[in-house]
């Protein structure tokens, strides 16, 4: 804990508990493909569980509900993101955040930090589920992409938005979240791109796999991902 030097009356010296010793960083939370703030339910609760307040936890709300495939990392999806994360630093007491995303808000929320430059400010970024090598169902770009979530700005193995991502560690400190039965990242049975699982982050720190599908890596591991900001 750190602590100030004080004076206090008759010459005597004491100390005292520097108030930044109770500060913690504000946390992003960014929902998959046509998902909503409520899928990190479980991660929420478990943030107010551990003292964070109400008002330090970030939960933008992006991309349309009704057609996943017209979704992609440009344009309007981006909005709720940079403000969430724009808006979390801005109120942080450290001026850093924590950033954990969830299936394509794990590349989403790295676009945004990698295109507004904000790596310095994220000290933790915890990737559940997340295509940071692309999707093999969306296929390999330019070839065979057929929605816009797997177009230019998607998921297509190789695409512009993938490229833009490869080798770029997103925090100082990155972790993955995986499975080897996600039926999304998964597609075919096959979870690797290039030999290395899609989930996985450059540079990141550590990576931890549970035997679950796409969906239980979010809602099943609330306790590890706040263990991994701490």
């Amino acid at each position: 804990m750190k602590r100030l030097l004080v004076v206090v009356m008759g010459g005597a010296l004491a100390w005292a508990a520097d108030s930044s010793a109770a500060c913690r960083d504000n946390v992003v939370l960014v929902h998959g493909n046509a998902g909503s703030p409520a899928d990190f339910a479980n991660t929420r609760n478990e943030l107010l569980a551990r003292g964070y307040a109400a008002a330090s936890i970030f939960t933008p709300d992006w991309g349309s509900k009704f057609c996943p495939a017209c979704n992609d990392h440009a344009g309007s999806e981006e909005t709720p993101v940079e403000d969430a994360m724009i808006d979390a630093i801005a109120s942080s007491c450290s001026g850093k955040i924590d950033v954990i995303g969830h299936s394509m808000g794990v590349t989403l929320a790295a676009h945004e930090i990698d295109r507004l430059g904000l790596k310095p400010y994220v000290n933790s970024f915890v990737g559940i589920a997340g295509a940071w090598r692309g999707l093999r169902s969306c296929g390999v770009y330019p070839w065979n992409v057929m929605t816009t979530t797997c177009g230019a700005q998607g998921l297509s193995i190789g695409s512009p938005l993938i490229s833009s991502l490869a080798g770029k560690k997103p925090a100082a400190r990155a972790y993955s979240i995986k499975s080897w039965y996600d039926q999304i990242v998964c597609y075919g049975g096959l979870c690797t791109v290039g030999g290395v699982h899609s989930s996985t982050i450059p540079g990141e720190d550590a990576s931890y796999t549970y035997v679950t599908g796409h969906f239980g890596l979010l809602t099943g591991t609330a306790v590890k991902q706040v263990d991994l900001i701490q």
